[in-house]
Order: structure tokens, then C-alpha cells, then sequence
């Protein structure tokens, strides 16, 4: 059991085979819990599955991006969006310029290094590419961010902008879950 308040870090910590990532994919809803609740701003909410989680404002950050995290053939656009795709259509029409605006923002605010919101996130570096997911998830406005190994196959500098914007998003009252 565990509690995690409006913008507090969690970390949960052990040894391989000990739980920890079949806890947060369980309250993410992609692995079937065995017992327990699950509480969010004094609701009880059940969570069967991935889309219940986003649903209720749970943003899940896998370790392995490029299979789970990313769509590689896309571009840095596409990606942040995915998640969110229809907050950007009316009456089924793509509402493109919000797309972009949006986009733009959260490359700014996360100070990704592309060449454009057009380029292809296959060609970014391991960081930048950690950077997009992050993106999609405050783009969807998620309460909870789940970090499953954040750090894994980015460079020791990346590593340290990442911890700064986990920090960042705990300060702006995010709850933050690192594995």
C-alpha cells in the first residue's frame, strides 16, 4: 500500500523479481490485480485496463520507449498528439493548427532539440525522444506520471534534464511514480 499526494515523487525501489513493475503496470490496468483500491482526488475508480488509467489522468512512461512509448515512423507532431487525438478534431476534420501550436509549446517547455515538429522521432536522441512521451502525457493533462526506468539508454546529461523536469512537474503538482 501506498499513498501519493499532488505533487509528491514516489520512488519504488528493489531487486529484479521483486514487484515493481508488475505493481505499476497493475495500476496502470495492463497487468490484472489481485486484491486493492485505488484511490485519485478521494474517489474510488477501478482500473481494468490502460485506457480506465488515462481516463482517469494516469500517464504511463514505459522503459522501453522505441516499442512502447513512441510510433518511431512518425514525427515529433504525431507523437505528442497521439494520445490526445480527439481533443484536436471538430465534427471529425483534424484541427491542424492547434496541433501544431500545441506541439510547438511543449517542445519549447521541454526544451526538446529537433529541427522542427515535422521531424521524424526516430532521428532524435534517446533523451529527446524520452522528452516527446513525457510531452504526450501533460498534453492529456495526466494528474499521475508513472516513470518505469526514465533514464534507461539516455547520456549522463539527458539523465540529469530528466530529473530536473521530473522535479519540474512535481513543483507544478503532478504526482510522479519512479521505478
Amino acid at each position: 500500500s501506498f499513498k501519493l499526494h499532488e505533487g509528491e515523487i514516489l520512488g519504488m525501489a528493489g531487486l529484479v523479481g521483486a514487484g515493481r513493475t508488475e505493481t505499476v503496470r497493475a495500476l496502470y490496468g495492463a497487468d490484472p490485480k489481485d486484491s486493492g483500491e485505488i484511490w485519485i482526488k478521494g474517489k474510488k475508480v477501478v482500473i481494468n485496463s490502460p485506457v480506465d488509467a488515462v481516463k482517469n489522468g494516469i500517464g504511463y512512461l514505459s522503459e522501453d520507449r522505441k516499442n512502447f512509448g513512441l510510433a518511431l515512423g512518425l514525427d515529433v507532431r504525431d507523437n505528442l498528439v497521439m494520445a490526445n487525438l480527439d481533443q484536436y478534431l471538430n465534427h471529425g476534420i483534424v484541427r491542424d493548427r492547434q496541433i501544431s501550436e500545441a506541439s510547438e509549446h511543449y517542445v519549447d517547455f521541454l526544451n526538446i532539440k529537433t529541427p522542427s515538429v515535422w521531424h521524424l522521432v526516430k532521428n532524435l536522441s534517446g533523451g529527446n525522444q524520452q522528452k516527446v512521451v513525457v510531452s504526450r502525457w501533460l498534453l492529456k493533462n495526466s494528474d499521475v506520471l508513472i516513470f518505469v526506468e526514465s533514464t534507461r539508454g539516455i547520456d549522463v546529461g539527458a539523465k540529469d534534464e530528466m530529473y530536473k523536469i521530473i522535479r519540474k512537474l512535481a513543483a507544478n503538482g503532478k504526482s510522479i511514480i519512479l521505478i
